[in-house]
């Protein structure tokens, strides 16, 4: 076996491990030292982790499957309860304000940026996403007392698939130039997506509720579950495989027939080790010298009207029936990092522009 590759792995779980221990010892978001860790082992750095070498091809599939069981694990958290009257404020939040996020996103990319108009909605389709990868980790590390963090936690898991596939659909119709494909695929991508979300969701209640599964292999059914939904719903339609685990996660969560109770506890944990790997995989990967090219006035002046304002405006006009007040509203607003979904996306857009 390569011996690049090996060395490879291990510095990915040692650096992974180590980051998220440096940041609850430090009480620091380990997403930061993940990265930061990444980047310097990447092959601009002291050359521990070469993503090309290692992983070439693979690496976008490899990351896919990833984000999918992210996802997964994410629908097994969204109980309804939980959300309360808040319901209404995340269905506007991944329907109304990912429409405000795209059309000021694109506004900022093609005025202060100065891109062309297909770039910027395409770039404003991308930023529609927030995503778990990022926003589970800082909940759990400013652990929210109020409904805020339902919120940013329901937002962040609904939006990956929905951005995600949007931000697919814009490409084609703006690039490929398929627009007819595009607005049919929306149709797909919920057809496909709930038919294979729900439908391993039923297979593996029904088996657990007739104890075919036995209780060690719970855990693993339901990821191979989940894993044949994504892959199925994909074949069908490119991308909806992040809606069908998402909606198979979701439905396994609500339903009270059997307890899942084990197979949550087993994703928390296989959640801590994904995300670290990703973060220092995909950080590894980042040029240097392409990001030195981003230090400059007109990207910190399009951070700062996404931040600033494009953010807070979707807040304000999603949350205008008064359901999430004060603090809440404002911690919300303040709170929209882009993950793993949005760098994956990017990067087969790259590849193909």
């Amino acid at each position: 076996m390569d011996d690049t590759f090996v060395v490879g792995i291990v510095s990915v779980a040692v650096l992974g491990g180590s980051a998220q221990w440096l940041g609850w010892r430090l009480k620091l978001p380990s997403i930061l030292l993940l990265l930061i860790f990444g980047m310097l082992a990447g092959p601009d750095g002291v050359g521990l982790i070469p993503t090309e070498a290692m992983f070439g091809d693979l690496l976008l599939p490899l990351v896919a499957i990833a984000v999918a069981i992210l996802l997964f694990e994410g629908g097994l958290t969204l109980h309804l309860p939980e959300l309360g009257d808040q319901l209404r404020v995340v269905g506007r939040l991944v329907t109304l304000g990912a429409a405000i996020t795209w059309g000021f996103s694109a506004l900022a990319a093609h005025y202060v940026l100065g891109l062309s108009w297909p770039l910027a909605i395409l770039i404003g389709s991308i930023l529609t996403v927030t995503g778990p990868t990022v926003v589970i980790p800082l909940l759990r590390q400013i652990r929210p007392t109020g409904p805020g963090g339902a919120v940013l936690k329901w937002e962040g898991i609904l939006i990956d698939p929905i951005g995600a596939v949007l931000a697919v659909l814009v490409f084609e119709a703006l690039v490929d130039g398929a627009v007819a494909s595009a607005f049919g695929g929306i149709g797909k991508t919920l057809v496909f997506g709930s038919l294979f979300g729900l439908l391993p969701a039923f297979l593996l209640v029904i088996c657990l509720e007739r104890y075919w599964i036995p209780d060690h292999l719970h855990s693993a059914s339901a990821l191979a579950l989940a894993l044949l939904g994504y892959a199925l719903a994909n074949g069908f339609q490119h991308e909806s495989g992040l809606l069908a685990v998402t909606v198979m996660g979701v439905a396994l969560a609500n339903q009270d027939r059997v307890d899942i109770t084990h197979i949550t506890e087993f994703k928390e944990n296989l959640q801590i080790l994904i995300i670290s790997a990703l973060f220092v995989v995909l950080a590894a990967g980042v040029e240097w010298s392409a990001l030195a090219e981003l230090i400059n006035l007109r990207f910190a002046l399009f951070l700062a009207i996404l931040v600033l304002l494009v953010r807070p405006l979707a807040v304000s006009l999603c949350t205008l029936d008064g359901r999430l007040k004060g603090s809440d509203r404002l911690f919300v607003a303040a709170m929209a990092p882009r993950g793993v979904v949005a760098a994956a996306v990017t990067a087969v857009f790259a590849l193909r522009l």
